[in-house]
């Protein structure tokens, strides 16, 4: 009897135990859904937390960390306009709430409300000077108005706040590579790219690298660079142009015109293309063909100096001395510097 009196009190003592437990669960319900969308943000899962943040808010409308976590996942999902209305809910609740703050700066930048991003950014550091993410993206604005300088320094203060913040580091690369700092540009991007996760590769950094490469006379390893970046992007015709130069410095003139050839199908009206591919048939000596091109680049643009000068050095190699000097009075009166070289060494006589 004394068994089953037991055993019965035991059971009574669970069901009272989970009841209480359903009971505290159920009293902050919006909490739980608060949770159960931190996990789902976690795994990057943006779109499924939207749903429960939305019924926290719904349950409790003054829930400002709900707004907020709302409104960053709205950010990654680039429903912008969304994200501003769950700023402006959260700053209604709390107007020097610093998340908040920090959600607008960043909302306006992506949004391209420069002006209002800048305003937003300075109020939010105002509230906390040690955000990184708030001086990259003072560093971001700072690199669209073409204030380089200024974008290096801001990157610099995220970095100091946060060593390892990858993206503040190829922001600052970028900017080096606008004051023309080629091999700073090249070590930072080195460093950056030991913290890139093997599977999730930033590929514009390799661009960035091969064109500091391409700078600094490195053309066999900007090369190994475009095709890094080329795997990712095979119809860049920028990139397909760029490694096709890079080519030709190394002397794969081969190489280079297949390159060209694809950029020229991707764009049959860039006058850069066929310069270079006239270019590299010329080193192969081949020169009719190379005429072709630079003819047809000309033609394609009419004050192309770099053409005119090349046209002219196919025209020394075919013994047509004339035409080659003429090609490069043409060049001169375009302001290009190296026709004034040539012309004094092969066409003063």
């Amino acid at each position: 009897m004394f068994k089953w009196l037991s055993l019965t009190l035991l059971i009574l003592l669970h069901i009272q135990i989970s009841a209480q437990k359903d009971t505290a669960k159920s009293a902050t319900p919006e909490v739980d859904l608060y949770k159960a969308a931190l996990k789902l943000m976690d795994s990057s899962k943006y779109e499924e937390a939207i749903v429960p943040l939305k019924k926290a808010v719904k349950l409790k409308a003054d829930y400002i960390e709900a707004w907020n976590k709302m409104a960053q996942a709205k950010i990654r999902t680039k429903d912008l306009k969304g994200a501003e209305k769950d700023v402006k809910a959260a700053l209604k609740i709390a107007p020097d709430n610093f998340e908040a703050r920090k959600n607008q700066a960043i909302v306006y930048y992506e949004s391209q409300k420069f002006k209002e991003a800048k305003a937003a950014i300075d109020s939010a550091l105002v509230l906390n000077k040690d955000d990184a993410e708030l001086f990259y993206y003072r560093g971001r604005l700072m690199f669209d108005g073409k204030a380089y300088k200024q974008a290096q320094e801001a990157a610099n203060e995220a970095i100091d706040i946060r060593p390892n913040y990858l993206e503040a580091m190829l922001l600052k690369a970028d900017a080096r590579f606008e004051l023309k700092e080629y091999l700073y540009v090249i070590r930072e991007i080195d460093a950056a790219m030991k913290l890139m996760p093997a599977d999730k590769p930033v590929y514009n950094a390799y661009k960035t690298r091969a064109k500091a490469r391409f700078e600094t006379k490195d053309y066999k390893n900007a090369v190994n660079d475009w095709n890094v970046y080329l795997e990712a992007f095979p119809e860049d015709e920028e990139a397909l142009i760029a490694r096709g130069a890079c080519k030709i410095e190394s002397a794969d003139n081969s190489g280079a015109i297949a390159d060209l050839d694809q950029a020229i199908k991707l764009n049959p009206k860039n006058p850069v293309s066929y310069n270079y591919r006239g270019v590299a048939k010329g080193e192969n000596k081949q020169f009719v063909e190379a005429l072709k091109d630079l003819d047809y680049a000309i033609k394609l643009k009419f004050d192309y100096g770099a053409a005119f000068v090349n046209r002219a050095a196919i025209k020394f190699a075919s013994k047509d001395k004339r035409g080659a000097c003429d090609d490069l009075n043409k060049a001169d009166s375009l302001g290009d510097e190296m026709a004034v070289k040539l012309i004094e060494r092969y066409c003063k006589q």
